[in-house]
């Protein structure tokens, strides 16, 4: 099975870039491919409940639904560095979504026949 890595480190900062990320894997997810998608930087609010439903861009799915769509047919990973940054507590977000570092990332771009994507 081919295996996408996504990182998205742009959240409501930069709306374009993280839209693109988002869609990007879902639409990655919707193809059959096996999808991560790592939350960095400002987009790791969209971990916490609730803050997918108040991002807005003209013209772009929703953000939520995108993020729905990864968590349940790939992963998403909170990166923890970014979490402990913004106080977010493992407990805090979306039931599906984990906590992990830099050599879980590492691990995932590694693995053969993974490609990854930074937006």
């Amino acid at each position: 099975m081919r295996q996408l890595v996504v990182k998205v480190t742009a959240g409501s900062d930069d709306p374009e870039r993280c839209a693109q990320g988002f869609t990007v894997a879902a639409t990655a997810v919707a193809s059959g491919a096996q999808v991560s998608l790592w939350l960095t930087g400002e987009a790791a609010w969209f971990a916490l409940p609730g803050r997918a439903a108040e991002f807005t861009l003209a013209h772009a799915a929703e953000l939520s639904d995108l993020l729905q769509s990864v968590l349940i047919s790939g992963t998403v990973t909170l990166c923890s560095q970014c979490a402990q940054r913004r106080e977010i507590a493992p407990s805090d977000v979306i039931d599906g979504i984990r906590v992990a570092g830099a050599a879980s990332f590492v691990e995932e771009i590694l693995a053969p026949g993974a490609q990854a994507l930074v937006y």
